[in-house]
């Protein structure tokens, strides 16, 4: 064999025996830390601040360097250097937003390639219940009122309805469960049936709403029954009363004026005659 074949068939030799070099996704990897997480997954208050770790490994024969950022992530060191065939683990909190959202973990090393690993974020609220009864009014033989769910459950409230007049207990209906849901910050519109209420009197309106988890209010109202008609048939007769009253009072007085004579009008007495005796 000639000296070039020779060359030519070492050197063929030695490529086959090279490893191919490695590919940018076998250089390094991001990954959450522990394996068997594709991504992130964290829960909380909102302003709750996470702990994880994310890890960058190398499985290469040369080392990398990486830097790592992140939208409300923030690592214990930002910027990695990974030898060859190794494992960096990088911790790193992330504040749970006021919504749910996604985030990423973003790594880049020197020569612009990428790796991405995915953060959800869910907010979670404490359970709350609160209910208030709120704008109590008496219109016509009605009670109006709303219910306003200040929580963050559902609840099915249960109303009593009390009112006091003048004379003492005019309704009391004992606590029954509303045909209603009232979801978390709801407000609805209600009304009370009373067509059996008082024709004339002032009386206070009590409601009392409860809901599961203890949760209790109470609002007053208060309402002044006048039968108008009755009144106004009333008023319409004593003013009438009273002009007859006036009306003949008047005419006695003109009676009176038109019969009286006065001293100057009466008819001069007739004087008497004297004389002296002669």
């Amino acid at each position: 064999m000639s000296s070039a074949a020779r060359v030519l068939f070492l050197s063929l030799l030695l490529l086959l025996a090279a490893p191919p070099a490695a590919s940018a996704a076998e250089r390094w990897s991001l990954a959450p830390a522990g394996g068997g997480r594709p991504s992130f997954y964290g829960e909380g208050p909102a302003g709750t601040v996470l702990e994880d770790t994310v890890s960058v490994a190398n499985p290469s024969g040369a080392p990398v360097t990486v830097r790592l950022h992140g939208t409300g992530v923030t690592f214990e060191d930002g910027t990695v250097r990974v030898p060859a065939r190794t494992r960096a683990d990088v911790p790193f909190t992330v504040t749970v937003p006021t919504a749910d959202r996604a985030v990423e973990i973003v790594a880049r090393d020197t020569d612009g390639d990428e790796r991405r690993v995915r953060i959800q974020l869910r907010v979670t609220v404490p359970e709350l219940s609160a209910l208030t009864v709120e704008q109590v009014r008496v219109v016509g033989d009605r009670i109006a009122y709303e219910l306003v769910n200040r929580g963050t459950t559902p609840l099915t409230p249960r109303l009593a309805v009390q009112a006091d007049g003048a004379f003492g207990r005019v309704l009391d209906r004992a606590p029954r469960t509303l045909p209603v849901d009232l979801p978390p910050g709801s407000r609805t519109k209600l009304t009370e049936p009373w067509p059996d209420r008082p024709a004339l009197d002032a009386v206070d309106v009590r409601l009392t709403v409860t809901a599961a988890g203890g949760v209790r209010d109470t609002a007053v109202a208060s309402a002044r029954f006048v039968p108008w008609g009755a009144v106004t048939g009333v008023a319409g007769c004593a003013g009438a009363a009273l002009g007859a009253w006036l009306v003949v009072r008047h005419r006695r007085r003109r009676r009176s004026y038109d019969g009286e004579v006065t001293e100057a009008e009466r008819p001069d007495r007739q004087a008497e005659l004297t004389g002296a005796g002669t």
